[in-house]
C-alpha cells in the first residue's frame, strides 16, 4: 500500500517568549494529536528577531533544548523538526534539526545562504544538503532563503527527496514567497512541501503566518491564517507518482543537461 503520514506545522506566535514557554506552547498543541511529524519555524528555539541574544542562547545540536524536544517527541510519538542557533567549533549556524519519535537526531541542516540583514553578522554559512528517511519518505530540509532558489529545490529533488521541509521566518511584505513560490516549487519538482512560518509580532517584525503543506501538484493540502495554530494534513506518496507520471520534469530536466 501507499505510504501516508500525518504532518503538522506549529505556526507559533512566540515573540518575546523564553525557551521553556516555547516548549510549553508546542507541548500544548501536541496534546491529543496523532502526528508523525511536526515542523516548527526557523530559529524556533531562540526566536528569529532575537538580535544580540542569539550568540548567548546558541547551543550544540545535542544541547539541553534538543534533549527537551526529544522528550516531547518520544512522549507524543512524533518526529519534530525545529530551527535553532547551532554552536559548533566556536561558530554559530542558522540550523534546523530533525529529532525522531525515539528521540534520536536524524538530520541537522545548516542554512546555506544568508539573506541581506542581520543574519550574515551572526551566522556562518553551512555547506551540505542532508537527505534522510522519515517513516519511509525521503526528506530534505531547506531553511527559509535557501528554499527561494529553484536550484536548491531541484538539487534535493534530483537527489531523491520526496518531501522538502522548510522552516522559515517570512515577513508580511513577502507574501508571494508563501502564496506563489512554494506551490510552484512543489509543482515543478513533484514533491511535497512543508513550509513552516512564525505568526504574530516579534520585536517590531510582523510575520505573515500562511504556513502551508503543498501537494506535488502545486495545490494546498492545508494553509494557515495569520494567527498561531497547529496546521495538519496527510502526506501521501501516491500523489508524487501521479504528479511525476503526468509531468516528468525530473526525468526530462536531465535531457536538457545532456549534450546532443
Amino acid at each position: 500500500g501507499s505510504i501516508a503520514v500525518r504532518v503538522g506545522i506549529f505556526q507559533c506566535a512566540a515573540g518575546g517568549l523564553d525557551q521553556p514557554q516555547r516548549l510549553a506552547r508546542l507541548a500544548g498543541h501536541l496534546k491529543g494529536r496523532n502526528l508523525d511529524l511536526v515542523v516548527c519555524p526557523e530559529l524556533f528555539m531562540s526566536g528569529y528577531n532575537a538580535g544580540e541574544t542569539l550568540p548567548q542562547v546558541a547551543e550544540s545540536r545535542e544541547g539541553p533544548f534538543s534533549r527537551q524536544v526529544a522528550d516531547l517527541a518520544t512522549k507524543h510519538e512524533t518526529s519534530i523538526v525545529y530551527g535553532y542557533p547551532e554552536l559548533a567549533d566556536g561558530l554559530i549556524y542558522n540550523s534546523a534539526v530533525c529529532v525522531d519519535a525515539d528521540g534520536n537526531i536524524l538530520a541537522n541542516q545548516r542554512k546555506m545562504l544568508l539573506p541581506p540583514g542581520f543574519e550574515s553578522e551572526v551566522f556562518t554559512k553551512g555547506a551540505d544538503q542532508a537527505l534522510f528517511d522519515l517513516n519511509g519518505i525521503r526528506c530534505a530540509i531547506l531553511i527559509c532563503y535557501d528554499a527561494e532558489f529553484p536550484e536548491n529545490f531541484r538539487a534535493a529533488a534530483l537527489a531523491g527527496a520526496q518531501m522538502i521541509i522548510v522552516p522559515t521566518a517570512l515577513l508580511e511584505k513577502w507574501q508571494s514567497v508563501s502564496l506563489q513560490m512554494m506551490p510552484t516549487r512543489a509543482f515543478e519538482n513533484g514533491v511535497w512541501v512543508i513550509y513552516a512560518n512564525h505568526a504574530g509580532e516579534e520585536s517590531g517584525m510582523s510575520f505573515l503566518g500562511s504556513s502551508c503543506i503543498v501537494s506535488p501538484d502545486g495545490t494546498d493540502a492545508a494553509r494557515a491564517g495569520s494567527a498561531e495554530e497547529l496546521l495538519e494534513a496527510e502526506i501521501d506518496l501516491d500523489q508524487i507518482k501521479l504528479a511525476r507520471s503526468r509531468l516528468p520534469y525530473l526525468d526530462d530536466v536531465r535531457k536538457l543537461q545532456q549534450k546532443s
